[in-house]
């Protein structure tokens, strides 16, 4: 039972891994897509979302990942006795 919670723990980052690269890249570009087609600006800010779309998913993985190196290096750690769980 403890492994399934361990890798349905796991999978939700995955999920929200795939969701911080995903949604930053698409807002943008749907956000340059609107400005051009709406607001008549030049169709020079599609590119500008792209980059500025893929700046953004950089820095969700790049944080996303931080937070999982983070967790699994506390795994890794032993855990201390507590003072009433000894032998």
């Amino acid at each position: 039972m403890r492994s399934l919670v361990k890798v349905m723990s796991y999978l939700a980052w995955l999920t929200q891994l795939g969701l911080s690269a995903a949604v930053p890249l698409a807002g943008f570009v749907i956000l340059g897509v609107w400005l051009h087609r709406t607001h008549g600006w030049g169709a020079w800010i599609v590119p500008v979302g792209i980059v500025l779309g893929l700046m953004g998913a950089a820095g969700g993985l790049y944080s996303g990942f931080k937070t999982l190196h983070r967790l699994s290096r506390q795994e890794e750690k032993p855990h201390a006795e507590g003072f009433n769980h000894h032998d």
